[in-house]
């Protein structure tokens, strides 16, 4: 009889034993709740869990903010150059020119200096520039032309000459000395040419005369402006 209730205690201590396993297996975070029970998100899984309905859960994986490069600056457009004078260089066709002995000019007995006046004789604009190369004309013909060594001084500029306009060179000579036929202080003879001939850079030859006399110089040798819209004296 003993051995019957030791063996019915036995049987009832093993049913609550496995009745109190059961029980504790569906408690909220009991042991059977998987993953979700601890409450730690298990690594590799980082995100964010939000909730659209009560006691539902949604995860959302965190996504890793790229790097991005920042916007490249605009690149300001080339600069445009400044434009250049439209006009078309003046031709001989188009000029007029004209010589006067000039007031300014070295002591002595001959011509000294001329200033050359050129005036746009055509309906357009057109332009002068740079310094002029000068020849003697010997009997006043072109084909007896002597050249003269030419000393260019100032800087040299556009002159835009509308109809009408004027622009000026000045050509200041070695001066004749002393009285009648005079003489070079470098000891050669004076040189007497009637006209002389003014070419300029693209805008070709202009033979001119004094409007009172011949020119008269020593060692054919001449400083020259360039072109200006300035009268010289």
């Amino acid at each position: 009889m003993r051995y019957v209730n030791g063996m019915r205690g036995s049987m009832m201590a093993l049913v609550m034993t496995s009745a109190a396993l059961v029980v504790a297996g569906c408690q909220p975070g009991g042991v059977g709740a998987g993953t979700g029970g601890s409450g730690v998100t298990p690594s590799g899984a980082a995100g964010s869990t939000t909730s659209s309905m009560p006691g539902s859960s949604t995860f959302v994986p965190s996504t890793p903010s790229a790097s991005r490069p920042a916007p490249a600056a605009s690149t300001p457009p080339a600069s445009t150059p400044a434009p250049g004078n439209s006009a078309a260089a003046c031709t001989a066709g188009t000029l007029k020119a004209t010589a006067r002995q000039a007031a300014v000019r070295p002591a002595g007995t001959g011509t000294g200096a001329a200033v050359v006046e050129f005036t746009n004789g055509s309906g357009h604009t057109c332009v002068l520039k740079g310094h002029p190369t000068v020849a003697g004309a010997g009997n006043g013909s072109p084909e007896m032309n002597v050249p003269l060594t030419v000393k260019p001084t100032g800087a040299a500029a556009s002159v835009e000459m509308a109809p009408g306009g004027r622009a000026w060179v000045k050509l200041t000579f070695v001066q004749v000395q002393g009285e009648g036929d005079g003489y070079c202080a470098s000891g050669s003879a004076p040189v007497v040419y009637p006209t002389m001939v003014v070419r300029l850079p693209e805008s070709g030859a202009y033979q001119v005369a004094l409007d009172d006399g011949q020119f008269a110089e020593c060692d054919d040798t001449v400083t020259v402006t360039a072109v200006s819209a300035l009268r010289p004296s």
